[in-house]
């Protein structure tokens, strides 16, 4: 069998009850795109049951109506592990709760420690600017200049636990842009950092754009996931988007690093189609809605991802055999209505869906890990520490 866990980067779909502990109460992905947007056409994530997930919390997406026999289980899922970033969103669904949050930064510069700037500087002379806390597009267009005249890389933080070098790809090398990342990601180690991303960019003053070279350094993983534990019950594991980067390729066989939505959607239905006998355990991203619209506050453009990632759904779902499994959910929220530019802490939907087997509610989950635990159920596998499978 084929098990496929689809994750829509960013797409909550309501506040969790700590979100006030996050300054997120009253985010909701979901329904805020679907409240602003003129006409909804999601067919397929409608026909799998996503209306279905938000009426659990008791609102309706507008244009997205439950269906009485939705194709998917529908539900709903809590993160257990403290903070609405990447990688504990990530790795909670893999099997892993965290007990604490990654540290952040201080906003106002200097945000990061000596401990990690004077080793850096000292290890690739080199200056470095900013070193605050900003948004990726802004500092680049308000620092972007001043790099590229003294070549000191751009260093910033933002709400989550990251530092993030910026570089203009002909000024700094994506060589070398990523070997000042690793030298990072061990300074960062003892910090506890979730992650160092290499951010490049090309262009001229006044029209900076960041390219698709980025390049994310994840912390050691704590303990196994559920890429290791199919791994050692001989099922291959394929990793497609920035997962490889977030779980620093352990326990995954084949890795394809493809960059952007289009490409990763177009991965995942070549995989289900031209694999059509093989069994494997699929993890796979779609940045796009997070890194582009969720993050810059772009409801329609957000919306449009959807549409995509949409009409690949179709194709998925037909390339399916009979016992294959099919998840869709996401890894935190980023209401694009939402004041701010920084993730918000909400519930995720969960689809999932088993070809030949009738759908149900799967309620409120209590952990992002019941997923990975309900690959492992459908394996047959040694279960995980962590989650409750949605299969009985």
């Amino acid at each position: 069998m084929k098990a496929s866990l689809l994750v829509i980067d960013s797409f909550g779909i309501g506040a969790l009850p700590d979100a006030g502990n996050y300054g997120d109460e009253g985010s909701n992905t979901a329904l805020h795109i679907c409240e602003n947007v003129p006409e909804i056409h999601l067919p397929n994530l409608t026909r799998l049951g996503l209306g279905n997930c938000s009426e659990i919390l008791g609102n309706p997406l507008p244009g997205i109506p439950s269906q009485a026999t939705p194709l998917a289980s529908w539900g709903v899922m809590k993160e257990q592990s403290p903070g609405k970033d990447t990688t504990t969103g990530h790795w909670e669904l893999a099997g892993i709760i965290l007990d604490k949050p990654f540290p952040t930064f201080p906003i106002i510069a200097p945000s990061f420690p000596e401990e990690i700037i004077q080793p850096f500087r000292q290890t690739f002379r080199v200056g470095v600017l900013g070193n605050e806390s900003a948004s990726g597009v802004d500092i680049i267009a308000r620092l972007g200049e001043e790099h590229v005249q003294t070549g000191n890389p751009i260093v910033y933080t933002s709400a989550d636990s990251v530092l993030q070098v910026a570089a203009h790809e002909e000024v700094i090398p994506l060589t070398q842009l990523y070997e000042m990342c690793m030298v990072l990601r061990r300074l960062c180690d003892p910090f506890q950092v979730g992650r160092v991303i290499a951010r490049p960019f090309l262009g001229e003053p006044g029209n900076f754009e960041r390219t698709a070279n980025r390049k994310d350094f994840s912390l050691p993983l704590p303990h196994n996931t559920i890429l290791d534990v199919m791994g050692e019950h001989g099922v291959k594991t394929i990793a497609v988007g920035k997962i490889g980067d977030i779980f620093n390729e352990k326990g995954i066989d084949e890795s394809y690093h493809d960059k952007g939505n289009t490409a990763c959607l177009e991965r995942t239905v070549n995989l289900l189609r031209d694999r059509a006998g093989e069994s494997f355990f699929m993890f796979v991203n779609y940045v796009d809605t997070d890194m582009f619209y969720g993050h810059r506050r772009d409801v329609s453009g957000y919306y449009e991802a959807l549409v995509e990632i949409d009409q690949y759904l179709g194709q998925m779902i037909d390339y399916m055999n009979t016992g294959d499994l099919l998840m869709v959910t996401a890894d935190h929220g980023c209401d694009p209505t939402f004041e701010g530019t920084d993730h918000t802490r909400e519930y995720v939907p969960i689809l999932a869906y088993r070809k030949g087997w009738p759908g149900g509610n799967i309620g409120i989950r209590d952990s992002f890990a019941d997923a990975a635990q309900s690959v492992a159920a459908c394996f047959g596998t040694s279960p995980l520490p962590n989650g409750a499978s949605f299969f009985l």
